[in-house]
Order: C-alpha cells, then structure tokens, then sequence
C-alpha cells in the first residue's frame, strides 16, 4: 500500500479538497491510502489569532475544517507547517503540499510534492512564452504569484476571486477573455472543477485546475 501524505496549511480533513483526489486515486489500480495533516490543526481558537496577517505583505489563504477561510501571515505559518510536515513524514511515503505557493524552507524525509512547481512546469512545456491568465483567490497576493510566473511568461494577466469567499467569477474570466490570453490557471488549491467549467465556458479558453491536474501527475510516481 502506498501511503500518501495531503498537507495543508490551514486545517484538515480538505473535505472540499481529499474527495477529487481520491476519485482520481481510486480510477487506478494501485493501492492507496490518503493520511491529511493541517498546519493549523493543533490551534484552537484563540491561537488561530497569532497566525493572522495584520500588516504583513506575504500572506496566504486556506480553509478552516468548518468552512470559513483563514488570512495568514506566510512568516508566522512557516514553523507550524514545519512542524506538522515532520510529524506527517513519519506516517507517509510522500507527501503533497495542498497549496499553489512556494515554499522553499520546508524540509521533508520524504519525496515532497509542489503544486507550484508540478503547474509552471506543465504550462512552460506547452508553447514558448504563452500569455498567461491567473485567477487568484486575493489582490494582495498578486505580486508573489507573478514572481513564480515570470520563469514561464513575461505576458502575465491577473484577476481576482476566491474560491472561499463568493468571488465574482464571472467578471474574472471575462477580464482574462477581453486580454486574449492563451490559458487560464486558477492558481489556488481551494479552486474545485465547478470553477473551472465555469471559467471556462464564460471566457472560452483553456482552463487548468491544479486540484485534478497534480494527484494525475503524483500518479506516475507511484
């Protein structure tokens, strides 16, 4: 039995998240089980207050086990992810980080999966410098997420709308349309194949959802 790790940085069980990967887990015939960790999952209440971005720049979004979405400061979440990563490794033979950004401090035993990095590179192997779309869950995270694209794209179009908060989806992929970009990423974990129909009927463009496309790219590891 392969054991794979889904680690993220806000509170497990992704009851939104874990179903898309088991059902594309179980279309193939290797033996798997999922064990889910959350960064987040050993604060209660109160404590969730000391990871909460107040003036920070570089901040993150993720989900609460009950639904509600989490602002956090990247700085203040990085040790508890840590921390939680090195319990999780000792469970699992690998691991997926459950988040689009980079996290280029984590130190993991194991093989270690990046959203990220699995996305740029599928997309920087499609065409030379494509004009890229990105539908990203907040404003303030639009200058990191252009640095992790600008490998691939120097043509970076941006627009905004959470997958956790009623984001105008609509006015988004219409943003991207009128741009004429080549693709759409909805670069964020919480983004669900709704979304991406979505997108993709109202803008006719090619959409990519990170949430199926890497539990398909893992597979071959397996």
């Amino acid at each position: 039995m392969n054991k794979i790790g889904l680690l993220t940085i806000g509170q497990s069980p992704r009851s939104d998240v874990t179903p898309t990967f088991e059902e594309i887990f179980d279309k193939d015939d290797k033996d798997i089980e999922i064990v889910e960790r959350g960064a987040l999952d050993s604060l209660n209440e109160a404590q969730l207050l000391s990871v909460i971005a107040r003036k920070e720049k570089n901040i993150c979004v993720s989900r609460l086990h009950d639904g509600r979405s989490i602002i956090m400061s990247r700085r203040k979440l990085l040790p508890i992810l840590q921390n939680e990563l090195s319990k999780l490794q000792q469970e699992v033979d690998m691991v997926i980080v459950l988040c689009t950004e980079d996290w280029p401090n984590l130190t993991c035993e194991k093989p270690i999966f990046y959203p990220n990095r699995i996305v740029t590179q599928a997309i920087s192997a499609m065409k030379d410098q494509p004009k890229i779309g990105l539908i990203i869950p907040l404003e303030e995270q639009r200058r990191s997420v252009l640095k992790k694209w600008e490998c691939v794209s120097e043509d970076i179009t941006v627009a905004v709308a959470s997958p956790y908060d009623y984001g105008n989806f609509e006015e988004a992929a219409r943003y991207l349309k009128d741009y004429r970009v080549d693709i759409i990423i909805l670069d964020c974990m919480g983004y669900n194949e709704e979304h991406r129909q979505f997108v993709r009927k109202e803008s006719g463009i090619l959409t990519i959802l990170p949430r199926t496309l890497v539990p398909r790219i893992v597979l071959e590891y397996l």
